[in-house]
């Protein structure tokens, strides 16, 4: 009897023991990033090597190059927000409704057509979780992004997002991206400027490729002013300021022959002159 007491008590043990491991594996303390930045690691790779996935460590000092969501323009984080997750300040983690629509979609296409991820689910998928896209990964995804925002402020969440950001080829970081493609710090970024880092975001390294023609595609232009539409809808941008944000090139675009055409503008608009470009 008492043999049979201690494999119990063994096999009690073990079992919670693997529970303890299982749990502590499969998901992650997310508190730690109340008081921790996630930094991230890359690798330019050489001529003709494939890059490698970029990992991220969490480090307990802040680094050089960490941005606050305050020290970027309003303008700006209001163009992410409204691409990314317009109910960003609403939601406990998850959207139910973006959630819906992208089972919708999937069951439909019969595949993972359709994210529907909240920047609070990017941001645990990006520093905890692997970037297979399976059901289990999904289901700790939303789990984790529920218990990050009850441990974690909205701010920080964003905080973490905009630093940790890919926005092109070992660009990561708002601060990197403001000076890669505008040459300024993210406070100084305009609202087209900030539809343009926001029209990035799906696909940065394919996306850039306006950047490196100087000329935006026919799909950087639609995605950009969608973008400054959604800015007015959630009052970031009034109608006249969108209008005058539209019509205003970016530093680099060398085609400036698309803007607005005058008999569209209220005749209060003042439209930037070319003398300042």
């Amino acid at each position: 009897m008492l043999g049979l007491s201690l494999l119990s008590i063994v096999a009690t043990a073990a079992a919670v023991w693997g529970s303890y491991r299982f749990v502590a594996s499969e998901f992650p303390d997310v508190a730690l990033l109340k008081t921790q930045y996630p930094v991230v690691l890359y690798r330019k790779p050489a001529r003709g090597e494939e890059a490698e996935p970029p990992t991220i460590k969490l480090s307990r000092m802040r680094p050089s190059h960490w941005v606050s969501s305050t020290e970027v323009s309003k303008s700006a984080v209001g163009a992410i927000i409204v691409s990314e997750d317009w109910a960003f300040y609403q939601h406990k983690g998850y959207d139910a409704n973006q959630i819906k629509k992208a089972i919708e979609e999937d069951i439909e296409e019969r595949r993972f057509a359709r994210g529907a991820s909240t920047i609070t689910q990017q941001v645990v998928r990006n520093v905890f979780l692997d970037k297979d896209k399976n059901l289990w990964r999904k289901l700790k995804e939303l789990l984790l992004a529920i218990q990050l925002e009850e441990v974690v402020s909205k701010r920080k969440i964003l905080d973490v997002y905009l630093n940790i950001a890919e926005w092109g080829e070992g660009i990561f970081g708002i601060g990197a991206a403001s000076q890669h493609y505008f040459g300024k710090h993210p406070s100084e970024l305009t609202a087209r400027e900030g539809a343009f880092l926001a029209m990035l975001l799906p696909s940065p390294k394919r996306y850039s490729q306006s950047f490196r023609a100087k000329k935006l595609t026919t799909y950087a232009r639609d995605t950009m002013e969608s973008i400054l539409d959604k800015m007015t809808q959630a009052h970031y941008l009034t109608p006249e300021e969108k209008i005058q944000e539209v019509a205003r090139p970016l530093s680099w675009e060398k085609d400036l022959e698309y803007q607005y055409p005058t008999s569209e503008l209220s005749p209060d608009v003042e439209l930037p002159s070319n003398s300042a470009l």
